[in-house]
């Protein structure tokens, strides 16, 4: 069984077509790289998957939960980081960590155990009572990854979490991931850093709504004669827009 899969997902917002005809689907404990220019669509997938956005038509399921007839059920077993994700900057760390457990509904009993072990596990501890605005932009990433986390979500939706974050934290934010992928996390991760493509499991090239190539990225390398994803993502787009 597929933890995501789609089948002909479609979302339009007055005319314009922003994800078209959807097929994908993803394991369990796979990290899958959703690439492609702004405005490709990669957001609109994100929120189609975490049923915040009905789909226009076609339909889609995480973890065995159909996206819009389960959608309140699905919440249980998912989480969503977007872009912008929600922090408390007058909220310490600690603090900004209780409240996301209080909107998860984390019961009292071990919750403190399981937050140390994020705080641990996302280096965040030295800085618990720092206030959320102090932060730099990379350990904000961390918090609100470690936020997203709180209620051990067995999907994770990453909307380009390492966008303007320095070269080490974005560093430090992969292992964070590699360990997720050990307890068997499903990671979708949206990234316009082709170099972090490189480290998924299978990526996704979209552009103007489509899905134009799912592979290894040694393979789509190899079957465009690339040195580099760039290399064949230009290739394969270069050539859609010829055709």
């Amino acid at each position: 069984m597929f933890t995501i899969k789609t089948v002909g997902l479609t979302r339009k917002f007055n005319g314009l077509t922003a994800v078209d005809n959807l097929n994908l689907e993803i394991e369990e404990g796979e990290i899958f790289g959703l690439v492609g220019p702004d405005g490709a669509g990669k957001t609109t997938t994100m929120r189609l998957l975490s049923g915040i956005l009905d789909p226009t038509e076609g339909e889609a399921w995480v973890f065995g939960r159909h996206v819009v007839k389960e959608s309140e059920v699905l919440k249980d077993n998912i989480s969503y980081m977007p872009q912008r994700f929600g922090l408390y900057e007058d909220l310490t760390v600690g603090e900004n960590i209780n409240f996301y457990a209080d909107i998860y509904g984390v019961p009292d009993k071990g919750r403190d155990e399981r937050i140390k072990r994020l705080m641990d596990f996302s280096g965040l501890e030295p800085f618990k009572k720092r206030l959320a605005r102090d932060l730099s932009g990379g350990m904000k990433q961390k918090l609100g990854l470690s936020c997203a986390l709180i209620h051990t979500p067995k999907v994770l939706f990453l909307d380009e979490p390492t966008n303007g974050v320095d070269a080490l934290s974005r560093r430090d934010f992969w292992k964070i991931l590699y360990q997720l992928l050990k307890e068997k996390v499903t990671i979708l991760f949206s990234t316009s850093y082709l170099d972090e493509a490189e480290r998924c499991t299978r990526v996704g090239l979209m552009h103007k709504g489509r899905l134009m190539k799912c592979d290894v990225p040694s393979r789509i390398k190899e079957e465009r004669n690339a040195a580099s994803l760039e290399e064949a993502f230009i290739s394969i787009i270069n050539e859609y827009e010829h055709e």
